[in-house]
């Protein structure tokens, strides 16, 4: 499972970058580690202010983390916060 998140996240980097988003890569082998660093932490994740404004939040790790594929990655703080950034930002599901 973590294969497919690893994979789906740089999916999902790649496609905000044809929107004109940078954002920082991520070695597949330290995907899970950033990822569940940024969802513990306060800070959002990268381009996540960016994919807001474009209408694109769907590529964001928030996103991903919330997705029914991924959620068992996720400490359910982990999950909780990313659906919280997800709400405030007003995305809809």
């Amino acid at each position: 499972m973590e294969e497919k998140f690893t994979a789906a996240w740089a999916e999902a980097r790649a496609k905000a970058e044809t929107l004109g988003i940078r954002m920082r890569p991520v070695a597949p082998q330290d995907a899970m580690k950033t990822a569940r660093r940024v969802l513990s932490g306060t800070r959002l994740s990268d381009g996540f202010n960016a994919l807001q404004h474009c209408g694109h939040l769907e590529l964001s790790l928030e996103a991903l983390a919330v997705d029914k594929r991924f959620t068992a990655l996720f400490t359910d703080e982990q999950a909780n916060e990313a659906l919280v950034r997800l709400l405030e930002a007003g995305y809809q599901f």
